[in-house]
């Protein structure tokens, strides 16, 4: 649902809407200009995709964490009096043995997103089994205790963290810590360790439309995001002090506060969240370089004809490296290629552009990978796959991306 930072239009809520509203949404948030025929489902009991196996040379950790805000709001939900967010670290691990290979996404999220998010990407909505698919991580192993870099990862609009996990995975098998956020209300679907009042065990979106056709809802969404991933940023700091910021007291890997280095923090970012993680390093100097894929750096145009304000890390610039990747199959291309210009344009020389050929929006985030195994399987056609994530082979774009990522972490926030 990235893409629906680029497509579609319609009103958005600001209260939680149901499975069943959210699908019927599903259409606008992609623009529902595209009808292509549907394939036929596959045979029952589901098909399982497979995620591409990371490089480095470390095995990996995994824990998910259920932070809450007591100072927010939640900003689309009025009967929520706090906000929550729900986090996934991988991590460099210690040792594995005895602990269980993670799902990419837990029943309950699997469930609401073969129900939401295949709908508005145009993927089967029968014939896989979502919460089949495995990771290369494993739940909860000790971590090593090495001080090491920390990356921050902030996925597109209403798509969930969990479709960034071939990236993150790859990440920490070279030594860095990843923390992939989910932003509810805004993510296509959230799962918690518990329900609390005004929310059930999975909350689904709250996006009805395209957040970019509502000045005011864009605003919201991307400022959401930044106070997201800077309070992240302060309870990892609870974390690496010995704390346990999870909310509902869950036991943490062995050492893994040990495994962070906070001194040495960075941010990568798909669609809003490319956007999300360019101005929290402007606004927030513990972010020391950032990767925005694919997200405006701009504010929606206030009425038709009008130019939208530049967001302040492209008015302004930034004196630690940033870099802008692209594709050239982004239907969004023009309009974004105004805010990257005047982000590029700073003298300073901090801001570097790459991209993508061949390619399309998605192609940075999971369905890379997952898209052309549907479409082998019958399950995708063709025109679906290629609008999804371009008609370059996941034998190419899988280390591509991958390369691009880690090369410029490692320049900048190298591993040890």
């Amino acid at each position: 649902m990235s893409s629906s930072f680029t497509h579609g239009a319609g009103a958005v809520t600001r209260r939680t809407v149901t499975a069943s509203a959210a699908l019927a949404a599903a259409l606008l948030l992609t623009g529902g200009a595209r009808a292509t025929a549907r394939p036929a489902a596959a045979p029952a009991g589901g098909r399982t995709l497979r995620l591409p196996a990371p490089t480095g040379p470390h095995r990996i950790g995994h824990t998910t964490l259920y932070l809450v805000d007591p100072a927010r709001r939640d900003p689309w939900d009025a009967a929520l009096a706090v906000r929550e967010v729900m986090a996934t670290v991988w991590y460099p691990a210690r040792a594995v043995h005895g602990h269980p290979v993670a799902p990419q996404m837990t029943a309950d999220a699997a469930a609401l997103f073969g129900r939401i998010d295949a709908r508005i990407h145009h993927l089967p909505t029968s014939g896989v089994d979502w919460a089949a698919t495995p990771t290369h991580a494993h739940m909860g192993a000790p971590a090593q205790a090495v001080r090491r870099p920390v990356l921050l990862y902030s996925p597109g609009g209403g798509d969930p963290r969990t479709m960034g996990t071939g990236v993150a995975e790859e990440l920490a098998s070279h030594g860095w810590v990843v923390v992939a956020l989910d932003h509810p209300g805004d993510a296509g679907e959230v799962a918690f360790p518990t329900a609390r009042a005004g929310r059930g065990r999975v909350r689904p979106t709250v996006f009805r439309g395209d957040p970019r056709t509502s000045p005011e809802t864009f605003r919201t969404a991307i400022g959401t995001r930044i106070a997201d991933l800077r309070f992240v940023l302060d309870q990892l700091a609870v974390l690496a002090a010995g704390g346990n910021p999870d909310a509902a007291g869950r036991p943490l890997p062995p050492d893994l506060g040990r495994a962070l280095d906070l001194r040495r923090v960075g941010a990568y970012g798909h669609s809003a969240g490319g956007t999300t993680v360019a101005q929290a390093m402007y606004e927030d100097r513990r972010i020391g370089a950032a990767v925005n894929m694919e997200g405006y750096l701009d504010h929606p145009a206030p009425a038709p004809g009008r130019e939208g304000e530049l967001f302040p890390v492209a008015r302004h610039g930034v004196d630690r490296p940033l870099l802008l990747l692209g594709t050239d199959g982004f239907p969004g291309r023009a309009e974004l290629a105004r805010s990257w210009a005047a982000m590029l344009a700073h003298p300073r020389g901090h801001t570097r552009r790459r991209q993508i050929d061949r390619a399309a929006h998605a192609v940075f985030t999971d369905y890379a990978a997952l898209a052309p195994q549907l479409q082998a399987a019958g399950l995708m056609p063709p025109e679906d796959r290629a609008a999804l994530v371009g008609a370059i082979e996941p034998a190419v774009s899988v280390p591509l991306v991958r390369h691009h990522i880690r090369s410029f972490f490692a320049r900048h926030l190298p591993g040890r």
